[in-house]
């Protein structure tokens, strides 16, 4: 009796959720160009907002505040490529194949050499 119950109530919460409804429209393409440009526009200024990248730029001679407002005035295929190259850049250091290959021999000649006794 109970397990008809729960199953009936199941069966109804289900049935209440999946006929919901969605609403989309059609935008024109100046409004999706204009998201995604500031999209890009805001991942740069967020990358000048760091701290790591401030001190970088001041160490060159080079004023944040002077770098943000350059990125204001630049054209947005000029923001899309910058951001494109921060998106593409590597984390971290370059670190190749053959870098990772030398730590892991380093780390099995240590661990071989000291801790297998």
């Amino acid at each position: 009796m109970l397990r008809k119950m729960v199953c009936q109530t199941l069966i109804a919460s289900l049935l209440g959720v999946s006929m919901q409804t969605a609403g989309a429209g059609m935008i024109g393409a100046d409004r999706a160009v204009t998201a995604s440009t500031q999209a890009h526009r805001t991942l740069v200024l967020s990358v000048l907002d760091r701290a790591d990248t401030s001190a970088a730029l001041q160490a060159q001679g080079i004023d944040p505040a002077q770098a943000r407002e350059r990125v204001a005035v630049m054209s947005d295929q000029e923001v899309r490529q910058l951001a494109s190259d921060i998106n593409s850049a590597p984390a971290g250091a370059d670190v190749s194949v053959g870098g990772v290959l030398l730590v892991v021999a380093v780390a099995a000649a240590v661990w071989y050499f000291v801790f297998r006794r």
